[in-house]
């Protein structure tokens, strides 16, 4: 009788696992892959900090003509588990970029189709910060602080030594890139 049961347990873990992976292979499936990495410091990036696109508005020729900015289009780099007992108190980010402005220092070129403009970065009060600089300190008082910048365009301008003379401004798409590493103090 025992084994007659043993028999039935076996035959029923059988079906029953059967039954499992013919169901599954019927419905969608897929893989979720993770990625981070573990860094020295007081905070945490956010994810849709670290690696963000930022769409600037269709920006009329005539906003940035004469060496004109135009409206300013804000962006943030959040910060997530801060520290707070760390001894460091503020963070700045300085950004970089492998295609540098010829027309304007510390700006930034623009790629694409549209021409005579570049693009520049400035803080959350509207000062510039150059390539290559660092920007105004950001105090760490939450867990969660956010960093707060602006990109815009400026119509480019040369000097052709009667004075500035207007680049031509081409319409079209385009698109700047830079990096950023934070610094903390």
């Amino acid at each position: 009788m025992k084994k007659n049961q043993l028999a039935r347990l076996i035959a029923t873990i059988a079906f029953g696992t059967a039954c499992t992976a013919a169901f599954a292979a019927d419905k969608p499936s897929g893989t979720v892959r993770f990625e981070g990495s573990i860094v020295e410091a007081p905070c945490s990036i956010a994810s849709d900090s670290i690696n963000q696109t930022v769409p600037m508005d269709q920006i009329a020729s005539a906003e940035i003509k004469g060496g004109k900015k135009s409206t300013p289009k804000t962006f943030n780099i959040d910060l997530l588990g801060c520290d707070l007992e760390d001894v460091k108190k503020s963070v700045t980010a300085t950004f970089t970029t492998a295609t540098p402005s010829d027309a304007y220092e510390g700006l930034v070129a623009i790629q694409g189709v549209a021409k005579g403009a570049s693009l520049g970065i400035a803080d959350g009060r509207g000062q510039l910060i150059k390539m290559g600089d660092e920007s105004s300190a950001t105090k760490i008082s939450t867990a969660s602080p956010s960093m707060q910048f602006q990109a815009f365009l400026q119509g480019e301008q040369e000097d052709d030594g009667q004075g500035k003379k207007d680049v031509a401004i081409v319409p079209g798409e385009f698109n700047a890139s830079v990096n950023f590493m934070l610094t903390y103090k």
